[in-house]
This record gives C-alpha cells, structure tokens and sequence, in this order.
C-alpha cells in the first residue's frame, strides 16, 4: 500500500521552524518509501485565516525544498463533506445541541467545586447532556447560539473497545473519554478541527498521519470517530516538539522563529532544514 501523508497548516500567520519541522517529518515519511505528500489548508476559521498566510506559506514551504501534489484540499471548499459527517453522527443520537457559553461552562465548574480534568484542562461538566428533546427544540427554535458536542460515552457504547497504532508507541487502547464531551461544530460552522481533520484524512487517503506530540490524546478521540462514521484507520507517528531557549513550544506569535525571518535574514534553505532538525 503507498504511504499517504500530510502536512496542514492554518493559515493564521507565518510559519516557523516547528512547522518545518512538522512537515519535514511528513515529506520525508512519504517520499523515503516512494509515498505521495499532501498538503490540506485548514481554514475553517473565516475570522483568522487569511489568504495571504496561506500563499506565504505555500512559498514558504517550496523554498525549503518540499513539493506536494495537487490540488490542495482547502477545507473552506468542503463544508458539505463535514454536514454530511455531523448528520450521520445527528443520526446514531451522539450528538446534543450544547447552549453554554464558555462563561457558563467556568461558572457551573465553580458551582460543583470540581471538575474532571483532561490534558487541557477541566472538562466539559455535561451541562447540556440532560436537556430533554422538548427544551432543546425550544431553545433552538428560540434562535438561542448553540453547539454539537459529542456524547463520548454513548458514542463508546455504540462501538465498543477501540486500538490505535502509533509508530512512535506502539498499539495504544483507545481512551476518548479523557477529553469528555467535545464540540464537533457550531450552529454557524458546521465542523470542528476534530471532525473536519477526522473526515478529510479518510477522502484524502492518507495512511499514516504525522503530526505534534501535542495533539496525541487527540488521536484517541479521532478514532473514535472514525468507527462511528465508518471511516479507514490510518497509523500515527507523532513526533517531538521543537522548543526556543527557554524551552517552550514555539509559537506564531515568535517573529524570530518563521522560516520568511530567516529567509530574510539571509539564511539558505538548507540551513533552515537544519535548524527543524533535518540535516541534509
């Protein structure tokens, strides 16, 4: 089977040198085995994204020496792929329209004196969850903002006990509930970066997904997804985080790291390769 990767950035500004990284880890992935290298522009944000990061990075990322094949999946040009999805999980019933604000969901963790946490923080307290369909109805139909969050517990009865394989760690046991109940999409967007990566990685055919440690107990949930959509299961290799001198991730916001400052700096190619830790 030919290997399938994918670099996707956001087109919210510059990319810096954990994004050369990060794709550099994927090129290589793919072109090592005569795979095929994709690259996806998420830009499901019409607030943040910008056209010009997204030409900027594309120059960006040919500079450095990457080619993909084309076309570029832009995920603003699919937004019916991912109602398709969120209706079929409408369908198996594991999904509730959530009516809280971020507000709401501090006060009622205040309220309880405590709340289950996850990587990120505390969890979604499953306010919304016991809403009966009558009130949920009112409410919408009321023209009150709301959300889809997923129901994981019943979603992981609905499946049953899930694997995934990491090329890193080897088999993992599928754990979604670590990030409760998260939002799938917004009444005026109807997807999330969980549900719209999960999709897009099954109609692309990728078949090994690289990508930030950051995002590993993510990849517990997007399987999950893909067994209720009935979706193929790609491995994963999620690779090391560059970091600054102080150790911490590297951000958009640090100027100094994008690869348009060092080019500007007058830094070649290959150095940069270099410095995401790619040597030639």
């Amino acid at each position: 089977m030919t290997t399938v990767t994918r670099f996707a950035p956001s087109p919210t500004g510059h990319l810096h040198l954990g994004h050369a990284h990060s794709a550099l880890f994927g090129w290589r992935a793919a072109t090592a085995v005569q795979g095929r290298f994709l690259l996806r522009i998420e830009d499901i944000d019409p607030v943040r994204c910008r056209p010009e990061f997204e030409r900027d990075l594309m120059e960006d990322l040919a500079w450095l020496g990457l080619a993909w094949d084309t076309p570029v999946r832009r995920q603003s040009d699919h937004l019916d792929d991912y109602r398709a999805a969120l209706g079929r999980l409408q369908a198996l019933g594991v999904v509730y329209p959530c009516f809280c604000t971020r507000k709401d969901v501090a006060a009622e963790i205040a309220r309880a004196g405590h709340a289950p946490h996850g990587p990120d923080g505390p969890l979604y307290p499953g306010t919304c969850r016991h809403l009966g369909d009558s009130e949920r109805a009112a409410r919408r139909a009321a023209g009150e903002a709301y959300a889809w969050r997923l129901d994981v517990a019943a979603a992981a009865r609905r499946v049953g006990p899930l694997r995934w394989f990491d090329r890193g760690r080897g088999w993992q046991e599928a754990t979604p509930e670590i990030l409760g109940d998260v939002v799938l999409a917004r009444k005026d967007t109807p997807t999330s970066y969980h549900l719209s990566v999960t999709v897009d990685d099954d109609l692309q055919g990728v078949t090994l997904v690289t990508r930030g440690e950051d995002l590993f107990f993510a990849t517990h949930l997007h399987r999950l997804l893909q067994a209720l959509l009935g979706l193929r299961v790609p491995e994963w290799h999620h690779h090391g985080l560059l970091t600054n001198e102080r150790g911490e991730r590297l951000a958009k916001r640090d100027r100094a790291q994008t690869l348009r400052s060092l080019r500007e700096a007058g830094h070649a190619p290959a150095e940069v390769r270099a410095l995401a830790g790619f040597p030639d």
